[in-house]
């Protein structure tokens, strides 16, 4: 019976390890206009969650006031964080969001 338990364990702690390896990224966008742009800023912000265990949601909300987009990032534990990207200081472009996103990712994601 022991053996058993010890089996049970140990199954129990690699289906844990396994799951916190893990990794789904939901990425939504809306209101951002430039739809040339749009398969670029996904493949970037998902090259820099490729590596980070969790699932991950992002979505960026363009404004029709403005020219501000709205970055919200959601992980997992709670994580959660919002950033303004300002079109007139070059936020828009896949590599501005990206550098972004590392920024506001964790210190342990990085």
């Amino acid at each position: 019976m022991r053996n058993r338990s010890d089996g049970v364990a140990k199954e129990i702690v690699l289906a844990a390890l396994y799951n916190t390896k893990d990794m789904t990224v939901m990425i939504e966008m809306q209101n951002t206009g430039d739809s040339r742009a749009h398969g670029e800023i996904l493949a970037s912000v998902e090259h820099v969650l490729s590596d980070v265990a969790g699932e991950w949601r992002v979505s960026i909300v363009g404004s029709r006031a403005n020219d501000n987009w709205e970055m919200k990032v959601e992980g997992p534990r709670g994580f959660e964080r919002s950033y303004t990207l300002v079109g007139d200081a070059g936020e828009h472009k896949p590599e501005a969001i990206r550098n972004v996103l590392i920024k506001l990712l964790p210190v342990n994601a990085r």
